[in-house]
Parts: structure tokens; C-alpha cells; sequence
């Protein structure tokens, strides 16, 4: 979703709620093959806040979870933020991956609980790669590192 920095309040009140171009198709196409959820420091809205508004914004079809500082009682990058949600999904951390715009919330709290990391940084060039992570610099390289990273990913199991 845009944010508007000069707006306050939960997302879904505000005058205008809009997707990050492309995020829709994005969307469509990942969760044709992986789980969606939504991870977000949100501390003005809920759960059911948060699916409002990416209901207003023509997104909320993809998304099957949604966790946020505000229920979990963590932000991100806390170790325990990260827990929270590997404890609520049931799933090994090495079989999840974050997406997100903050190098440093996002990226670096993923990666030090175990989890991989997608950095979303189409505001300039700058490139960071390490064990664990990548940068893109657009919605549509999403799926390429993650075949890349998940081959034998079959929708609910690995294969080979």
C-alpha cells in the first residue's frame, strides 16, 4: 500500500487508500504459487483494520494473514516480532520470506530470525545482497528470486 506520511490514523479512515503500482498483478501471480501474509509495524490499526483498507485499495484477495505490532506486541526488527509470527504460521523460518521497504526493520530482523529477505527499494539504485537476502528494485523481480531461492517449492511441499 502507498503511505501518505502526512496522514495519521488507521489506514482504512483515511480519505485515500491506494496499491503500490503493479501490486495487484504481483500479487495475483505469487499467490498463485506461495502463501501471502502481511507483516506491518502498524501500531494505529488491527488485523481487521489492516484487511479494511487493503480491501479499499483492491488487494485484500491475496493476503490469507495479517500480523501486526498492535496484536503481536512487537515491532519489527524485534527477535521476538519474527517468533510471533514463525510460531503463529507453523512453518520452519528457512521456508518463509520477508518482503519489505525497510532495509533494516524488514531486511535485517527477517535475516537474524532465520528467515530470508527481499528488500523493496524502487526509490533508488542501491543494491544490498547478502546470506539471506537481495534487494529488487521492482514488484515483478519478486517471483524470479523466489524460484530462484525455492525450486522445488510446489505450493505446499518440496519436491526433489
Amino acid at each position: 500500500m502507498r503511505v501518505y506520511p502526512k496522514v495519521r490514523g488507521p489506514m482504512t479512515s483515511w480519505p485515500r487508500v491506494a496499491a503500490v503500482p503493479g501490486a495487484a498483478a504481483s500479487l495475483a501471480s505469487l499467490s498463485a504459487r506461495y502463501h501471502l501474509a502481511v507483516a506491518t509495524n502498524a501500531a494505529d490499526s488491527d488485523e481487521d483494520q489492516i484487511r479494511a483498507a487493503l480491501k479499499r485499495g483492491g488487494l485484500d484477495t491475496w493476503i490469507e494473514q495479517i500480523f501486526c505490532a498492535r496484536n503481536l506486541g512487537f515491532q519489527k526488527p524485534q527477535a521476538e516480532y519474527f517468533q510471533a509470527i514463525i510460531k503463529r504460521l507453523k512453518s520452519p523460518p528457512n521456508h518463509m520470506v520477508m518482503i519489505g521497504d525497510s532495509y533494516s526493520s524488514d531486511v535485517q530482523g527477517a535475516v537474524q530470525a532465520g528467515l530470508s529477505a527481499i528488500w523493496f527499494n524502487p526509490l533508488s539504485k542501491e543494491q544490498r545482497q547478502g546470506a539471506g537476502y537481495c534487494t529488487v528494485h521492482g514488484l515483478s523481480e519478486i517471483e524470479t528470486v523466489l524460484q530462484s531461492w525455492f525450486p522445488n517449492y510446489r505450493g505446499d511441499s518440496y519436491t526433489g
